[in-house]
C-alpha cells in the first residue's frame, strides 16, 4: 500500500490497493489472496474499475452517481471509516505536517498504540 499526496483521486490507487492485499490468514485450507467484494462510495463510480475488478473475480459493490441513498453501503463501510478516524485522530497525523511519507508511516503505528492504551482497562 502506498501513501499518496491528498491532491490525487482515491480511484487511481484502486487496484494496486487491491494487488497488494496480503494473503487473510485463520481459516482452514487455502488462504485468500483477493476480497470477494468491494465496498465503495461514489468517487469510485467508474464502469473501467468495475470490469477490472470482475476481471479478478471480485463483486464491486460501489454506488451510482445520480442514484438515491439507500443501497445499505453505508452500514458496512462506516467500520472502516471510523478505524481511519481513530488511527488519524492524533494531530500531528491529521494535519500531516511531515514532507517525508516514512515518517509519517511511523507515527500510524504509535497512534495505533495510543488508542489501544486508552481502551485497554488499567492493570
Amino acid at each position: 500500500m502506498s501513501l499518496t499526496g491528498a491532491n490525487r483521486n482515491d480511484i487511481t490507487q484502486l487496484l494496486p490497493l487491491i494487488d497488494g492485499l496480503p494473503p487473510v490468514r485463520g481459516k482452514r485450507g487455502r488462504p485468500r489472496r483477493r476480497p470477494r467484494a468491494v465496498y465503495a462510495d461514489r468517487g469510485y463510480d467508474h464502469d473501467i474499475y468495475r470490469r477490472r475488478l470482475r476481471e479478478r473475480n471480485i463483486t464491486p459493490k460501489i454506488a451510482r452517481r445520480g442514484q438515491p441513498h439507500g443501497s445499505g453501503l453505508g452500514r458496512v463501510r462506516w467500520v472502516a471509516e471510523s478505524a481511519i478516524a481513530h488511527l488519524h485522530g492524533p494531530r500531528r497525523l491529521r494535519i500531516r505536517w511531515e514532507a517525508r511519507d516514512d515518517i509519517h508511516d511511523a507515527f500510524l503505528p504509535l497512534a495505533h498504540c495510543m488508542t489501544l492504551a486508552r481502551r485497554l482497562p488499567a492493570f
